[in-house]
């Protein structure tokens, strides 16, 4: 009996182990269908900013799908877009450019380019041009362009990476002092600009960052509804070969220019 009673407390034990991970990715997967009401009551919950999140893709989805009864929640989906929480900004500026005819996410997008983040900021960007709005043209334009990561404060710089090195949002670039600096965007290393050990001030350039290839194509496509003849000289330098930029972007660029000629945009 006790035998038995041990090799059960084992196999409850196992179970557990195989489950409550099982438990904690089913809880956190975005591809989780939610119901009606959980859609609701997740983008409510300001205790669990992954519920918000959560319910976000899951209503974009549903506007992917024109499904008409997504629109029942735009007016959380616009309050979510004022969040502190950049995750939460930087998905529902995502999801608003899939409807261009609500106007609160129009006015929503606008204020969302004078995000401090630059990601969010381009999600914005990117919105914008399905309203065919021209205030999208400043950051997609900068999507097209090398990044400059800055000091936040002065101290001793100390890197954490080398020339050609890729990084994505979040990667740990460098310390000043005892501050972590971190990629808010993805892109290749272009340029260490301080030595290492120097001292730097607040607002010093650290770290050059090359366009993200991805980045780089959406912006183009988004420049075909919104770019003007004075963009053309920054797309057209993707319309030659580029080291570390896929095919499909020189397509991209070549028909953005094209578009843009053709419409006679000044």
């Amino acid at each position: 009996m006790a035998r038995q009673r041990a090799y059960l407390l084992i196999t409850v034990f196992a179970l557990l182990l195989v489950l409550f991970p099982f438990l904690f990715w089913y809880m956190t997967w975005f591809g989780r269908k939610l119901t009606d009401g959980e859609i609701g009551e997740y983008l409510a919950d300001r205790a669990k900013p992954r519920h918000a999140q959560h319910a976000l893709v899951q209503v974009g989805e549903r506007m992917a799908r024109r499904d008409p009864a997504a629109a029942r929640w735009y007016p959380q989906v616009a309050q979510l877009a004022a969040s502190p929480l950049i995750e939460l900004r930087q998905t529902a500026a995502w999801i608003m450019g899939q409807d261009h005819t609500y106007a609160p996410f129009h006015e929503g997008l606008r204020n969302l380019l004078a995000d401090p983040q630059p990601m969010v900021r381009r999600n914005a960007a990117l919105a914008l041009s399905n309203f065919g709005d021209p205030a999208a043209r400043p950051e997609l334009l900068a999507m097209l362009r090398p990044y400059t990561i800055v000091s936040p404060a002065a101290g001793v710089v100390q890197y954490r990476l080398k020339l050609g090195e890729y990084v994505n949002p979040g990667t740990l670039v460098a310390h000043v002092g005892g501050i972590e600096v971190r990629s808010p965007l993805p892109g290749e290393v272009r340029d260490l600009s301080r030595r290492e050990g120097s001292t730097v001030r607040a607002g010093d350039p650290l770290v050059e960052i090359s366009a993200d290839k991805e980045h780089a194509w959406e912006a183009l496509r988004a420049l075909w509804t919104v770019g003007t003849k004075e963009d053309l000289d920054d797309i057209q330098r993707y319309t030659r070969a580029v080291p570390g930029m896929p095919e499909k972007v020189q397509e991209q660029a070549l028909m953005t220019m094209q578009a843009i000629r053709s419409r006679g945009t000044r």
